[in-house]
């Protein structure tokens, strides 16, 4: 729904421009729309599974799993998540906050070789994506307290409030984590939540 005139408006799956925790939504049309319903369309056979991201194919031979189902999948990813993330019921916390950047290649080959243990991920023939959390683990943040605001200690992506840190203090956080990242490896790393 358009915000400005309350205006129904269906979105097609191309105009939406979805990519890596990307959409047009949170670019051409931030704050212009009011998202009330969504649309799926899912495969009843034939899926396409995909385990190499993150620790899922670990986690699902860590159950001895082999042949992995969608609902197999399913599990590894909530098992790893509830491993990794805080329950915002007991600690409030923004989720994943930073996407991970991806990178020409040639721009992550020249940090490659000064930073040669550097996770990353082909994500095609011209670009690699390099973990966020990694990053920020690297540069010593993961577990760090400013007050009441801080970093996850299992989890660098995830920014925490341990009691009363306001939201400025939250993005204060973020920001020194963004401005280290590139003063330490010369890679710009984005929120990926939206601030209002």
């Amino acid at each position: 729904m358009k915000i400005t005139n309350q205006e129904m408006k269906t979105f097609t799956k191309e105009e939406c421009h979805f990519g890596y925790r990307e959409s047009v939504f949170k670019n051409e049309v931030k704050d212009q729309y009011i998202i009330t319903s969504v649309v799926y369309k899912l495969t009843k056979h034939s899926h396409k599974i995909n385990i190499s991201y993150g620790d899922i194919a670990s986690e699902l031979a860590k159950n001895n799993i082999t042949n992995p189902t969608l609902k197999d999948v399913s599990n590894a990813v909530i098992a790893i998540r509830q491993s990794k993330l805080p329950d915002p019921k007991e600690l409030g916390n923004s989720g994943s906050f930073f996407k991970n950047p991806i990178l020409l290649k040639s721009d992550f080959e020249k940090i490659h070789q000064q930073f040669p243990e550097m996770k990353y991920y082909e994500v095609s023939a011209t670009e690699v994506k390099v973990p966020a959390g990694w990053l920020i683990e690297q540069a010593g943040f993961k577990g760090k307290r400013f007050g009441d605001a801080g970093v996850h200690k299992n989890q660098a992506l995830v920014l925490v409030n341990y009691g009363n840190a306001t939201g400025q203090e939250i993005l204060e956080v973020a920001k020194t984590i963004q401005t280290t990242i590139f003063k330490t490896f010369g890679i710009q790393i984005e929120a990926e939540v939206n601030v209002i």
